[in-house]
């Protein structure tokens, strides 16, 4: 495969930072994929048995005039489910470079073999970011474990997606699926950013119980941005909306979550709260374009 086109961004409303890849297969009979699926999609009242495959998730957004970085996440050894192949979701997407960024997910817990695939998709694939989960993938982000991966794609000059604050997988589920929430508190990330100046670094989600937490790395960090996803903007706490509209206006950054919460029900929310009209375009989309260089 060639290396990955970018979206025309400037035909583009805007860039949703944050949204799931799924296999076009929707099921895995083997490790309980599907149970988990099915809880997850109770608790966010999705209309949806599975969420959405590659092609479908592509359809939606070039319907709405929306770009979106896109990608799996690599949690086989917490989770025991089968991760979503790098490789083969790319392929997936390479139809649909219109409208999808591709990102990718690796756990650090790969080491050596995970930062040989890191430097592969950056060189030969051009891949742009990564994501991690700390909760999924059981480790805490300034474990010196990961460091290796780190530095592949602070080389490589991609971003590093992490996951914050509280999560809705597990939720409800006995023992909260042995999801341990203590993984994703932001500050873990400070360390990252601190041992990584130029590594480009997004605390994603509202960090719930954290959230002023995330905003000081975030001020204190200049590598360090802030995705809006997995939360209504209804429900953001005022001292986010503070930050907004004030000193972290140029490093706040649509996300909708996808398939969970849709582009529409973020948007439409996102348009009722008191942001200030000129800051309204840099959250929707200039401040993702000058992260991603594109």
């Amino acid at each position: 495969m060639p290396k990955l086109k970018l979206p025309d961004i400037d035909k583009v409303v805007a860039i949703d930072i944050h949204t799931h890849a799924e296999e076009p297969c929707g099921c895995h009979p083997d490790d309980g994929y599907d149970d988990f699926q099915a809880q997850m999609a109770e608790y966010f009242k999705s209309p949806n048995k599975h969420p959405p495959t590659v092609p479908e998730t592509a359809a939606y957004y070039r319907s709405k005039n929306i770009a979106a970085v896109i990608f799996p996440v690599d949690a086989e050894r917490e989770t025991g489910f089968r991760r979503y192949n790098n490789y083969e979701m790319i392929e997936a997407a390479s139809d649909h470079l219109d409208v999808l960024i591709p990102f990718v997910s690796i756990d650090p817990h790969k080491g050596k073999l995970g930062a040989r695939e890191a430097r592969k998709l950056i060189e030969e694939y051009g891949v742009r970011g990564f994501k991690f989960h700390p909760t999924m993938q059981g480790f805490y982000a300034n474990d010196r474990m990961a460091y290796p991966l780190y530095e592949e794609i602070n080389n490589g000059g991609a971003v590093a997606l992490f996951h914050t604050g509280q999560t809705g997988v597990g939720s409800g589920m006995p023992g909260g699926m042995g999801m341990r929430l203590k993984y994703s508190n932001p500050m873990y990330m400070d360390d990252v950013a601190a041992d990584f100046p130029d590594l480009k670094i997004i605390l994603a989600h509202p960090s719930f119980p954290w959230q002023e937490e995330a905003l000081s790395v975030a001020t204190h960090k200049p590598n360090v941005y802030i995705d809006l996803s997995g939360w209504s903007p209804k429900y953001f706490p005022p001292i986010l909306v503070r930050y907004i509209n004030s000193i972290l206006q140029d490093k706040m950054l649509f996300g909708s979550d996808w398939p969970v919460i849709t582009p529409d029900r973020w948007l439409s929310d996102f348009a009722k709260i008191e942001i200030r009209d000129e800051i309204r375009p840099k959250v929707l989309k200039a401040n993702a374009r000058k992260l991603l260089g594109i």
